[in-house]
């Protein structure tokens, strides 16, 4: 069949083949992107989109996962980390058919303060109220409470104060309730050095410091906590990120101002905090951990075993394991939860 070499006939071929050229290269960048964002590791997305429900004094952002009818259990991160070294617990913890409950704390993440008006307070037991007002928001009874560092010591002191709300517990460098009083003793050269960031924050400069350079001091934290555990950088940003809330540095900076005793805690917490400072027991069944790496300040076993007076085991885990047990060695945390559920 012969051509037609008319210019209009010309030019509507021309807009053809721009047209199919143009589709091709839209499905391509198309195909490309979906092919990028399949190859995503992951891990940039672990829990999925985060919730928010409003618990005492704060809307809380939290992940959720696993049977609605499963065992709850509430995972408590620390400073300076946050959900993320949840980050494949959550998920075996989901698989074996528990709730997974993994909440920012306060000055983390999603998690807000309702009113303007309310202190930005980080002492401890402003930090274990917000766990109990999270599971009566949620309509828990009783759950399976685990965490690490600042989330070890809300575990603790949920667990000491309200054992019928918790029916177990994983609490990683054990038992870490304490008290203004008690941290007003003085303690050996080397151990006050490894409490160095508590000294500069009780300080104006530190403050500042910390408020400029979050995200880097957060990283030499990481670091010095965890000197084995070889992290990337966008496994840090990926936390880091959290750290970017509006009273975070206002929550650091009160928590351990509170603990050395120069700076107050809120009033209605006077009594809770005279039944910590006597450094009350706890009967819940009990899994205490410790890596072997740890090098934040931490206590011995052998110096709180005797605080946990139910069926108790401790259980160290080897292989250059650091302050972050639960991302460091994610299934050795997640058995000891399903261990200790089964005590």
């Amino acid at each position: 069949m012969p051509h037609d070499l008319s210019a209009p006939a010309i030019d509507a071929r021309r807009r053809r083949l721009i047209g199919a050229m143009t589709l091709t290269a839209a499905t391509a960048l198309v195909t490309q992107a979906n092919r990028a964002q399949a190859t995503t590791p992951a891990r940039a997305l672990p829990f999925g989109a985060l919730k928010q429900i409003d618990a005492g004094v704060l809307s809380i952002g939290y992940a959720e996962l696993g049977p609605i009818t499963g065992t709850p259990v509430l995972l408590l991160h620390g400073w300076p980390y946050d959900i993320h070294a949840f980050a494949e617990v959550g998920p075996r913890l989901a698989a074996a058919g528990y709730r997974v409950i993994v909440p920012h704390l306060r000055g983390y993440g999603s998690t807000r303060f309702l009113s303007a008006n309310t202190p930005r307070n980080g002492q401890q037991m402003a930090l274990a109220a917000d766990g109990l007002a999270l599971m009566d928001a949620l309509g828990l009874r009783q759950a399976i409470v685990a965490g690490f560092d600042w989330g070890a010591r809300t575990a603790d002191i949920m667990a000491a104060l309200w054992p019928e709300r918790c029916k177990a517990l994983v609490s990683v460098s054990g038992y870490l309730i304490g008290s203004q009083q008690a941290n007003k003793a003085p303690l050996s050269p080397k151990a006050e050095l490894a409490w160095w960031y508590q000294f500069y924050f009780a300080t104006e400069r530190g403050r500042e410091g910390y408020a400029a350079n979050t995200h880097a001091f957060a990283k030499l934290i990481w670091q010095l906590a965890s000197p084995q555990w070889k992290f990337d950088d966008p496994t840090f940003e990926r936390s880091a990120a959290s750290l970017d809330n509006p009273d975070h540095v206002d929550i650091t900076i009160h928590n351990y101002r509170w603990r050395l005793g120069v700076a107050d805690g809120e009033r209605r917490y006077d009594d809770l905090e005279r039944r910590l400072a006597a450094g009350p027991t706890i009967g819940v069944p009990t899994i205490t951990m410790e890596g072997d790496a740890n090098g934040a300040p931490h206590p011995e076993p052998a110096v709180y075993s005797k605080k946990f007076t139910g069926k108790y085991a401790h259980r160290l885990i080897t292989g250059g394991i650091g302050h972050n047990l639960p991302q460091e060695a994610p299934s050795a945390f997640a058995q000891a939860v399903i261990d200790v559920d089964r005590f």
